[in-house]
């Protein structure tokens, strides 16, 4: 028997061996969800004038905003930022530009519910709000994510038990994958024009909760 045959011979006999040893795998999955209490609260608020002009409708327009955010700012536990602001052209029936149009958004954010829906209600007087969502704040996704994959991850153990248990033999976990992590997403509430009163009332604001859910995706071996 030459070299180069044994060589052959004994690779064919290995992966004869290694094919009759190879155990029963199973792939499987499990989902659990855990609710987050929606204690982060983002607004957007516009301002929009109509000019005959470009300048006149950025001065106006430019006026409100600048009144809002320093409004705002008197509300330590409010985050304001500047959003974003369009002009454009309005145009007549014969194709002429009759006049100038600009909107310019800012944007709200707080934990503190209270004090942001006593901000929309005064901001209302010159502003209208274009929208309000309510999600979970990061640190709240983080903690719901977390029990979550514990509450996936127990199931997928269950899961395995039962298939490994049902065929009478043990069994590892091949590996795992976590992911899908997402949480429903947030609502639009209410949209407003400003009002014409000197202050409206505080705008509602009930927040809820949102459902984070974490999949487990794996494999078990079974041994023979």
């Amino acid at each position: 028997m030459t070299m180069k045959f044994r060589q052959n011979f004994f690779l064919l006999l290995f992966s004869i061996s290694t094919s009759a040893l190879a155990a029963t795998t199973v792939d499987l999955s499990a989902e659990a969800s855990q609710p987050a209490a929606n204690d982060l609260a983002r607004a957007t608020l516009f301002a929009e004038v109509n000019s005959p002009s470009p300048g006149d409708a950025a001065n106006k327009v430019n006026g409100l905003i600048n009144n809002a955010i320093s409004t705002a700012k008197k509300y330590g536990r409010v985050k304001v930022s500047s959003g974003n602001t369009h002009t454009y052209p309005v145009y007549a029936k014969d194709r002429k530009i009759e006049s100038w149009r600009m909107r310019s958004e800012i944007q709200l954010e707080s934990s503190d519910t209270a004090s942001l829906s006593e901000l929309i209600g005064k901001l209302q007087r010159t502003l209208g709000v274009a929208g309000i969502t309510l999600s979970p704040a990061s640190e709240t996704r983080k903690k719901a994510e977390s029990a979550a994959m514990i509450e996936a991850i127990a199931a997928f153990k269950e899961r395995a038990k039962i298939i490994a248990d049902t065929l009478g033999k043990p069994y590892r976990i091949k590996h795992l994958s976590v992911g899908n992590q997402s949480y429903r997403p947030p609502t639009p509430m209410l949209r407003a024009a400003p009002m014409a009163a000197m202050e409206a009332a505080p705008m509602p604001v009930e927040a809820g909760e949102s459902s984070i859910s974490v999949t487990i995706n794996g494999q078990i071996e079974l041994a023979d």
